[in-house]
C-alpha cells in the first residue's frame, strides 16, 4: 500500500487506530528495549518485526495487530477454508524491501477493504481466522525461496492435477483378490535391457557434467541474500490437529515443517505473545523445536504473559474438577471430604494472604493488552466474491489456471485449467473447464486437443437423463459417447456408443435382463427433415446379451442373440449348464422359402447335443423380436439425432438460473421486481392519460400519425363530436330500457297481486307494499335521471366541443379552416 495512506487519521475510524493507551505505550518501550538488547547480544542477527506502523501512522506491537475473530460461516470452520479464502480474496503487494522486515503493518479490517496485501498481512489475517476457528496458530517471520515470495507457481505442478489424480487413483483401486486371475508374463528381451541401461548410464554421466557446470557458475555467482516471507505455523492439541504443520498465506497450500522452500524462522507471535528463534536454521526449518515454553529455544519478549496451551490446561483442569464433584453419590464420603475441603480451604487462605504479602513486594508480569483491530467481519458477499474483480489467474507448471466469480461470465464458467505441451506454455494440450448455474446443467468440460475430444458432464435432471457425452463434433455423423442416468429411464439404459458404422447400447437392471446391445449398420443412417419421420437405417447384424434368469433352466435361458439381416439367419446361444463347457446353440434361416417349408413340417429331435432346431413358435417369436429390435434400434437413433440437436441449440441460447439465496440472485430478482414494477407504472399512467386524452380514441383508429393537416383536423373535429353525441344518445337510450324495466316488472307485480290477493296472506301482503314501494322508489329516480340528462346533454356537447378547439393538437389547425 502506498505511504499516502499513512497519518491520515480516518474520522470513521476507532480510536484505537489514531491513538495508544498508556499500556500500549508501555507495551512498545518493552519492545524496544527487548529489540536493543537483542541487537546486542546477537548483532549478526538482521532487525526483529515487533513494532510496525499501521495504516494511521501510529506505531503498534504485533502481536495486537491479530484479533482472533470466530465466523459463523461453515465454509471457514477448517483451516483449509479459511486458508482458500484469503489466498483467493486478496492480491499479494510485494515488499518494498525484499531482503529487510515491513516497518508497516496495516490492519486486518483495511486489508479486506482494498483486497492487497503483503505476505505479513496475508499471514495476520489467515492467522487471526484460524485463532478464532480455534487452531493453536502463529504468524511466522522468516525466510523462504524467491518463488514462494513473489507467488511463483510455474515450477509446480498444479494443486487440482494432484486431487484428480488422486481421486482417479481411489475410485480405480479394487480391493485385492487372492482367487483373482493372474496377468500374463510379461516376456522381456535381455538385449533391449542392455541397451536401455547404456542408455541410463550415459544419461546420468551427462547430467552430472551438467549439474558439475552448474555448481561452478553457482561458485562464481554472488550469493542471493535470503528473501523475507511471512506464513502460518499451526501446532497440534486443537481441533484434532495431530502434527504441525505449516500453511503459505499467498497459496493456501499446507506443508510440512521440514520443507526446503523454507529457510529459517526469525521470529513468531499472536493474539497472546511473541517468540524470537534461539535455534540454528542453517539447515532450514526441518530440526526447529516448537516448545515455546523452553526459554533456551524461544525467547518470549512478554515475559509471564499466559499463552493459549496454558488456557487450556487450565479449562481441562476446571473441567476435571467439576467431573469429580458430579461423581461423588456417597453422602458418609461426602461429609468427610467436606470437612476436609474446610480445612484445605483454610490454609489455603492463610497460604493466599502470605503469598500476597510476598506479592506486594515482587512485581506483576505485564498483561497483554487487548487487539486494537476491531473484529474481521466477512459478508456473503465476500464469500462469493472473492476474487479481485471477480477473476483470478495463476500460472503453473506447463498449466494455467483461471477462476471466476459466480455469474460473472455469461456461460456460467467459474473455472478454466488449460495444460500444455510445453513449457513456454504456447501449445494447448487440454483444456478443462467448471460450470454453475447452467439451464443445461452442464457442470463441467474437458476438451481434448490431442485426441480432437469433447467430454460434457451435467447433473441429474437434464433432458434425456443425459449425464455424460463425448464427442468430436456436434453432428449426428460424429462419433457420440453418452451414459444415463439408468434410474430415471424406462428403457434402463446406461451407456450407448454411436459411431458412423455401428452403435453399442449398455442396460442395468431390466426386467428382461438385456445388457447389451450392438448394432452394425451398412451403409450412413439417413435422417429425414422431418423430426417425426423414422431414420432410414440398414442393418447388417444385431448382437443382444442378457444376464442369467434363475427362473428358467440353463437350456431354455438365451444368453445371446445375433440377428443377421444381412444373411438372413438368426444364431441364439443359451447360457452354460452345470457341468458342461459347451453352450446349446440354435440356428435358422428367415428366408421366405425355408420359413414357408418349415411351417407345414413337424419337430425334429435335435440333431446333436449342442444344437438343436427351433420349433415353429420359436421361430414366429424370434422374427417379432427382430422387427422389435429393428423399431428400438431407430428409435436409439432418431433419440442421438434429437439429444445432438438439443445441445446445439442449448450452446446457442445460455442462461444462467439466479439463485434467490446468493447475493447476486437477490440483487437480480430486487431488480427485477422493481422493473416489474417501473413498467406497471408505466403503463397505468399511460391508460390514465389516454383515459383522460379526448383525441385518442379517434387518432387510434388513424395509426396514432405525427402530422395533421387542417382537413384533418376538420374531420377529426367532427368525428369527436359525432361520437360523442353518440355516447350521449346510448347513455339515454340505457336510462330508457332500465325505466321501461322496471315499469314492466312493477305492472306484472300488480297483476299477480290482483290474481291472488284473496289468498294471500299478511306476511306476504306486507311483502307485496314493500316491493311496490321500491319498485316505485326506483321508477321517479330513474325518471328525473333522464330528465337531467336531457337537460344537461346539450351543455356537455358544447363543452366538449370547447375541450377539442383548445387542444394544442388541433387549436392552430381548425383556425385554417373556414367554418
Amino acid at each position: 500500500m502506498s505511504t499516502e495512506n499513512l497519518n491520515i487519521a480516518d474520522a470513521s475510524l476507532p480510536r484505537l487506530y489514531t491513538t495508544n493507551t498508556s499500556q500500549q505505550n508501555q507495551l512498545s518501550a518493552i519492545a524496544d528495549n527487548f529489540h536493543r538488547q537483542f541487537s546486542h547480544l546477537h548483532p549478526e542477527r538482521k532487525r526483529l518485526l515487533l513494532c510496525a506502523v499501521n495504516e494511521c501512522g501510529v506505531k503498534k506491537f504485533v502481536s495486537t495487530t491479530i484479533r482472533p475473530s470466530p465466523t459463523d460461516h461453515p465454509e471457514l470452520y477448517s483451516w483449509q477454508g479459511c486458508a482458500s479464502f484469503v489466498s483467493d480474496f486478496l492480491t499479494l503487494e510485494p515488499l518494498e524491501l525484499p531482503y529487510d522486515p515491513p516497518t508497516r503493518l496495516f490492519s486486518s479490517t483495511r486489508v479486506m477493504q482494498n483486497q492487497r496485501a503483503t505476505s505479513f498481512e496475508y499471514a495476520v489475517l489467515l492467522c487471526s481466522l484460524l485463532l478464532g476457528a480455534d487452531y493453536d496458530a502463529y504468524c511466522v517471520s522468516g525466510y523462504a525461496d524467491r518463488e514462494m515470495c513473489l507467488l511463483d507457481q510455474r515450477l509446480q505442478d498444479c494443486p487440482l492435477l494432484d486431487a484428480q489424480a488422486e481421486k482417479v487413483a481411489s475410485e480405480h483401486q479394487s480391493p485385492q483378490d487372492k482367487y483373482t486371475v493372474r496377468p500374463p508374463r510379461q516376456l522381456k528381451s535381455h538385449f533391449e535391457e542392455q541397451l536401455q541401461e547404456k542408455k541410463t548410464e550415459q544419461e546420468a554421466e551427462a547430467a552430472s557434467l551438467h549439474k558439475q557446470e552448474v555448481e561452478e557458475q553457482d561458485e562464481q555467482r554472488p550469493s542471493d541474500p535470503l528473501w523475507v516471507h511471512c506464513w502460518v505455523l499451526v501446532l497440534p492439541g486443537c481441533r484434532g490437529v495431530k502434527e504441525k504443520f505449516f500453511i503459505d498465506p499467498l497459496s493456501g497450500l499446507s506443508y510440512s515443517t521440514d520443507n526446503a522452500s523454507f529457510l529459517g524462522i526469525e521470529s513468531l507471535w499472536n493474539s497472546f505473545n511473541c517468540y524470537v528463534n534461539k535455534q540454528d536454521c542453517g539447515r532450514g526449518c526441518g530440526d526447529v523445536l516448537y516448545v515455546l515454553e523452553d526459554v533456551n529455544l524461544w525467547e518470549p519478549v512478554i515475559h509471564g504473559a499466559t499463552s493459549k496451551k496454558e488456557l487450556m490446561l487450565e479449562i481441562e483442569k476446571d473441567e476435571q474438577r467439576l467431573f469429580s464433584q458430579h461423581i461423588e453419590e456417597d453422602e458418609d464420603v461426602q461429609l468427610a471430604e467436606y470437612k476436609e475441603e474446610e480445612k484445605e480451604e483454610k490454609e489455603e487462605k492463610e497460604e493466599k494472604e502470605e503469598k500476597e504479602d510476598e506479592d506486594e513486594e515482587e512485581p506483576q508480569p505485564f498483561a497483554m493488552p487487548t487487539p486494537w483491530v476491531t473484529y474481521i467481519n466477512i459478508t456473503n458477499q465476500d464469500l462469493e466474491t472473492r476474487f479481485p474483480r471477480g477473476q483470478k489467474v495463476n500460472r503453473y507448471r506447463k498449466s494455467k489456471l483461471e477462476q471466476f466469480v459466480p455469474y460473472l461470465r455469461m456461460d456460467g464458467l467459474v473455472s478454466r485449467l488449460s495444460l500444455y505441451k510445453d513449457r513456454a506454455c504456447t501449445e494447448v494440450a487440454m483444456v478443462k473447464e467448471e460450470y454453475l448455474h447452467r439451464s443445461d446443467h452442464l457442470e463441467k468440460r474437458e476438451v481434448n486437443k490431442v485426441e480432437d475430444f469433447t467430454t460434457d458432464r451435467f447433473r441429474k435432471g437434464r433432458l434425456f437423463h443425459l449425464i455424460f457425452h463425448r464427442y468430436r463434433s456436434m453432428t449426428v455423423d460424429s462419433v457420440h459417447e453418452m451414459e444415463f442416468s439408468d434410474a430415471a429411464r424406462v428403457d434402463d439404459l446406461v451407456w450407448r456408443v454411436v459411431t458412423p458404422g455401428e452403435m453399442t447400447e449398455t442396460f442395468h437392471a431390466r426386467p428382461d435382463f438385456l445388457y447389451y446391445r450392438r448394432a452394425v449398420f451398412g451403409r450412413h443412417v439417413q435422417f429425414s427433415q422431418n423430426k417425426d419421420a423414422d431414420p432410414k437405417i440398414h442393418l447388417v447384424q444385431v448382437v443382444e446379451r442378457f444376464h442369467r434368469d434363475e427362473s428358467k433352466a440353463a437350456n431354455e435361458d438365451v444368453a445371446e442373440r445375433v440377428f443377421m439381416m444381412s444373411e438372413g439367419r438368426i444364431d441364439v446361444t443359451f447360457h452354460l449348464r452345470e457341468h458342461r463347457i459347451i453352450a446349446l446353440k440354435m440356428s435358422f434361416t428367415t428366408a421366405s422359402e425355408n420359413t414357408r417349408q418349415r411351417r407345414g413340417e413337424e419337430l425334429t429331435p435335435p440333431q446333436t447335443e449342442c444344437l438343436r432346431t427351433p420349433t415353429l413358435r420359436e421361430m414366429r417369436s424370434l422374427m417379432a423380436d427382430e422387427d422389435k429390435v429393428s423399431i428400438h434400434i431407430k428409435e436409439s437413433m432418431k433419440e442421438v439425432r434429437d439429444i445432438v440437436s438439443c445441445r446445439e441449440k442449448e450452446e446457442t441460447d445460455i442462461y444462467l438460473l439466479f439463485s434467490p439465496w446468493t447475493t447476486v440472485g437477490a440483487a437480480r430478482a430486487r431488480t427485477q421486481r422493481e422493473e416489474m414494477e417501473s413498467l406497471a407504472e408505466g403503463e397505468h399512467q399511460w391508460l390514465l392519460e389516454k383515459e383522460k386524452d379526448i383525441l385518442a380514441p379517434v387518432l387510434l383508429r388513424l395509426s396514432n400519425p405525427r402530422t395533421l393537416s387542417a382537413k384533418d383536423a376538420k374531420h377529426l373535429r367532427q368525428d369527436c363530436l359525432n361520437e360523442f353525441k353518440q355516447r350521449l344518445a346510448e347513455r339515454q337510450n340505457l336510462i330508457l330500457q332500465r325505466f321501461e324495466k322496471e315499469k314492466q316488472e312493477l305492472q306484472m307485480k300488480q297483476e299477480w297481486y290482483q290474481r291472488n290477493q284473496l289468498n294471500m296472506t299478511e306476511q306476504e301482503e306486507e311483502e307485496y307494499q314493500r316491493s311496490c314501494c321500491e319498485k316505485t322508489l326506483t321508477i321517479h329516480v330513474i325518471e328525473k335521471r333522464l330528465d337531467m340528462h336531457k337537460e344537461e346533454a346539450p351543455a356537455k356537447l358544447l363543452e366538449f366541443d370547447h375541450k377539442l378547439r383548445e387542444d394544442d393538437r388541433l387549436v392552430r389547425l381548425l383556425l385554417k379552416c373556414p367554418h
